[in-house]
């Protein structure tokens, strides 16, 4: 069985059009409209971590992972309440050198926004939400040595169980870029799943360390978002 899993960024009002990056934020009514939807079509979303059993072939059923990249403050004032109240869980990678910064990686690109603080943080576990990592400072791992982008995996989990106070099992891709000997460093640095930016639904027995997701921007209709999860619209765009 299919198990499409969503990629987010910002859960928040749109900002004007011609901005740099508008269709990575989703507003909170959009978000509110399409989590209904997931569950009227009888979908439970899921973090990654309650999503572990399903990639594994454990267990089967009609589940639907939601994840959200980087850590914006907004998905915690705007999200976490939807969520909530579908009976969802989700997600949201974490910078882990950033925490209670802005999104600097974006500098001069867009505009910086707040992420999220250690409290945030503990206050979106606390909720039954998953935490994941998304390195210390939203680095191009293709760019980096292989020491470097070692520091980046091993250390991000670290610092962010510190944060924390539990486990992190799982990282992404920063931009969704990465090379084979990356994943071999994620796998060894006890994390059990990693996404990527690669269009397509997962299933069971796909390479844990480079799963797809799909992509849902500021301008995904409801028709378009009833697609992406339950037909091949999106395994025929990798």
């Amino acid at each position: 069985m299919k198990i499409p899993i969503l990629m987010y960024h910002q859960i928040d009002e749109p900002p004007p059009r011609g901005t740099a990056l508008r269709g990575l934020i989703v507003a909170p009514s959009s978000f509110a409209l399409q989590m209904r939807m997931l569950r009227l079509m009888g979908y439970k979303g899921l973090s990654m971590r309650d999503l572990e059993p399903y990639l594994r072939g454990d267990q089967q059923g009609k589940v639907v992972g939601i994840t959200f990249d980087d850590g914006y403050q907004n998905n915690l004032v705007h999200a976490l309440p939807t969520l909530k109240a579908n009976g969802f869980t989700a997600t949201c990678y974490g910078v882990s050198s950033m925490v209670g910064g802005t999104n600097a990686w974006d500098a001069g690109k867009v505009a910086q926004k707040p992420l999220m603080t250690q409290q945030d943080w503990l206050a979106w576990h606390g909720a039954g939400m998953d935490v994941g990592s998304h390195t210390q400072t939203h680095a191009n791992l293709t760019e980096l040595s292989n020491e470097a982008a070692q520091q980046q995996i091993v250390q991000s989990k670290d610092e962010l169980q510190h944060v924390l106070g539990a486990e992190v099992r799982h990282f992404c891709y920063p931009y969704g870029w990465f090379k084979p000997e990356h994943e071999d460093m994620v796998r060894a640095a006890g994390y059990v799943t990693a996404t990527s930016t690669r269009r397509g639904r997962a299933q069971a027995g796909d390479n844990p360390y480079a799963l797809n997701r799909i992509m849902v921007a500021r301008a995904t209709n409801p028709l378009q978002f009833a697609a992406k999860i339950m037909t091949r619209y999106e395994d025929c765009r990798q």
